[in-house]
């Protein structure tokens, strides 16, 4: 091991600076990079949500998968400094590829703001994510078990200490590029046609994964560097091998037990290799229930993003989109880490309680669950404000009248008298078999039955203005808007079609008495205006505006003054969401504060526990647990056909709960090692045993077995 002097700075080695750096960076890029990936994939390739999603996911655990890999050829071939350098080199290019994917001057060779050839986007595209999964994977577990190289014997505490700065770096990382990456990507760019900027946004991220390569280098003289121990991992695969055939062998009562099943390779292998392999099984035995605190860990990104769709983002004076919910974690965890670490652990320390790494992670898991629970409580708040909407075998009706006189509608069992320009209070539910039978009249003109084939599981517009005039529409909307948008249709109750712009959003052609589809809008303030030829007079009022919130419908009727100038009557369809995002926020507190007290100590914890040759196959055994978590959400959320989300949410939280306890057994009987000890102690025995070779000539009496 190559050693320069050691520098150092507030009792830290100054090396650390550089590893901390390094990690913001590169989580900077990685998850700028990441943010805008799903939107890149819907908008800019053109592939439907569920495909998206899917890749997404995918890539997301190959991240996770990877890390295997890294901790193999740092802990075998290159060592930790050359494994986190070249494969930075790999990254980067990674990242500059999928950059140049998302020029859309690529192949717009005809200029008209579109590309040519998609293939072309989409095959860099998965090339530049093949090399960032490798590069950030392949470096994940190597630059925190180098940080934790640099540390002397007796500085455990500062070593913890830099495991939470670690995961401050992180979290700082991701927060800004989650804040700033949105920003760039809504900028015009492009040399034939301005469109929404992913070049930038993506160029970003991979600039300063080039600064973390950068930095991470200039350091290099500072660093501690151990030499890498051979293959580790196939020689512990071969003695696991061998002690499980030669117990097999051995398994008549004849021969005597031994301690521990992996005593049984001690013919081929020597003491030190089983010794160390024992503390890295111990370790991953402990590991076996953690994914499960992971599967709800990130669903943040997927079901609670979801929850905050159904929600009202106006927090006070700010107003909050639904994905930006997730901030409040990497927010909170900035605030909580030095909080924890400077005041709770101290406090409990004081109190005389002995809060080890494996009560702590219990702790964690058990904050978790809770977060769910809360997360349920919510969502059964969510519910009683949610419509009802037609189920599968279902139809709902309602009328509209918006013609100038009284209607009477009759339905099975009930007559709806309707004054002009009004609606049905509540969409009238039937059952999608029966025959439904309706007829409309007025005053002083015979009845006229509504004959239309009504469709299963939806909802219905009836359009009626006069006597034997109806329309019926299949409104299209069976749930909530998505991502808390406001869908907004018109009905033109004018004899000529004409179309309306709508913010960025044009309605082609909307014709005489009837409407159109819905288009959706974020919240804020709207203006439309109506363009038509003949029938509006040239001095009619024609900038219209509506204030719109979070996840609600309406239809704007467009009536006739009797100047002949266009009116707005606005109809709701469905009521905005009511519960503010802000009770979102306990939940998201609780998650944080588990994931605090469960992630930096298990890090911490993988690192202490590991002998020095297999940290980074540990802190590679760490990351998988993250990567079989992710798993077992698709598992879940795919076979599970839970139709209540609430339901969904106490599933989980029980899931964790039962873990928790089961772990928090395991941990009872887990005895915390020291791994430096352990091999100095055969250091000693090497040194004895060579200086008895040197005794041996010297004397003559036989050397007795036991002293081996």
């Amino acid at each position: 091991m190559g050693m320069s002097k050691s520098w150092n700075c507030f009792g830290y080695p100054l090396s650390i600076f550089f590893i901390v750096v390094n990690e913001f960076c590169e989580r900077f890029s990685y998850y700028g990079m990441r943010a805008l990936l799903i939107l890149y994939f819907s908008r800019f390739i053109g592939w439907d949500d569920n495909l998206s999603t899917a890749i997404y996911h995918t890539f997301v655990a190959l991240c996770y998968l990877t890390p295997i890999l890294g901790a193999l050829i740092a802990d075998s071939w290159l060592g930790k400094f050359k494994t986190i350098v070249s494969l930075s080199i790999v990254y980067t290019i990674g990242q500059a590829v999928t950059a140049v994917s998302s020029i859309t001057d690529l192949t717009d060779f005809n200029h008209d703001g579109t590309p040519d050839n998609l293939s072309v986007h989409v095959a860099l595209s998965m090339i530049g994510l093949a090399l960032i999964a490798l590069g950030t994977g392949g470096i994940k577990p190597c630059v925190s078990a180098f940080g934790g190289d640099q540390f002397e014997e007796g500085q455990e505490k500062q070593r913890n200490r830099f495991f939470s700065i670690f995961y401050l770096a992180i979290n700082a990382g991701s927060l800004l590029s989650t804040i700033i990456t949105p920003i760039l990507r809504v900028q015009q760019c492009g040399i034939h046609s301005k469109q929404a900027c992913y070049p930038l946004a993506f160029g970003v991220p991979a600039a300063l994964m080039a600064v973390s390569l950068i930095v991470f280098i200039v350091g290099s003289g500072m660093y501690k560097k151990f030499q890498p121990q051979g293959n580790v991992m196939a020689k512990v695969v071969k003695c696991i091998g061998f002690a499980l055939k030669n117990r097999f062998r051995h398994r008549s009562k004849a021969f005597p037990k031994r301690e521990h099943w992996l005593d049984w390779a001690r013919e081929k292998y020597d003491e030190r290799l089983i010794s160390q392999i024992k503390m890295v099984m111990r370790v991953m035995f402990l590991y076996i229930p953690l994914p499960m605190f992971w599967a709800l860990f990130d669903q943040q990104g997927s079901r609670w993003t979801l929850q905050a769709t159904t929600m009202n983002g106006k927090i006070g004076l700010i107003e909050i989109q639904p994905d930006q919910m997730q901030t409040v974690n990497a927010i909170l965890i900035v605030i909580m880490v030095p909080i924890m670490d400077a005041v709770v652990y101290p406090l409990i320390a004081k109190c005389g309680f002995n809060f080890t790494s494996l009560k702590k992670m219990t702790v964690g898991m058990f904050l978790a669950s809770m977060a769910f629970v809360l997360a349920a409580v919510v969502q059964v708040e969510i519910d009683k404000t949610l419509p009802v909407f037609p189920k599968q075998n279902e139809v709902q009706v309602k009328v509209l009248n918006i013609g100038n006189g009284n209607m009477t509608v009759f339905f099975p069992g009930k007559e709806v008298i309707h004054p002009q320009m009004t609606q049905t209070n509540e969409s009238i539910t039937f059952d999608g078999d029966k025959l439904i039978n309706i007829n409309i009249s007025s005053p002083g003109s015979p009845v006229t039955p509504v004959i239309y084939n009504f469709e299963q599981g939806h909802r219905h517009t009836i359009l009626v203005w006069a006597p034997n005039h109806y329309q019926v529409v299949k409104d299209g909307l069976n749930q909530k808007p998505e991502k808390g948008e406001n869908g907004i249709r018109f009905v033109n109750s004018f004899n000529e079609s004409f179309n309306i712009t709508m913010g960025e959003k044009v309605y082609v052609n909307v014709t005489s008495h009837n409407a159109s589809e819905y288009q959706f809008f974020s919240s804020g303030v709207k203006h439309f205006k109506i363009s038509s030829t003949q029938q509006i007079p040239q001095d009619c009022v024609n900038d219209f505006q509506s204030s719109l919130e979070f996840g609600s419908a309406f239809t704007y009727v467009i009536g006739k003054k009797d100047t002949g100038c266009p009116e707005l009557h606005t109809f709701e369809d469905i009521p905005p969401n009511t519960v503010n995002m802000a009770l979102q926020i306990p939940q998201y507190f609780l998650l944080t504060c588990g994931e605090v007290v469960f992630s930096i100590t298990g890090l911490e914890f993988s690192y202490s526990q590991a002998p020095s040759n297999m940290k980074s196959v540990l802190q590679a055994g760490w990351l998988l647990t993250v990567a079989i978590g992710n798993i077992i959400v698709l598992i879940i959320a795919g076979a599970g056909q839970i139709s209540e989300q609430w339901a969904e949410y106490i599933l989980f939280a029980a899931l964790l709960l039962a873990v928790c306890v089961i772990f928090a057994i395991m941990a009872r009987f887990y005895t915390y090692i020291n791994p430096a000890e352990i091999e100095a102690q055969f250091d000693n025995e090497d040194e004895k045993k060579n200086l008895e070779k040197m005794h041996i000539h010297s004397t003559t009496a036989p050397v007795s077995q036991t002293q081996m």
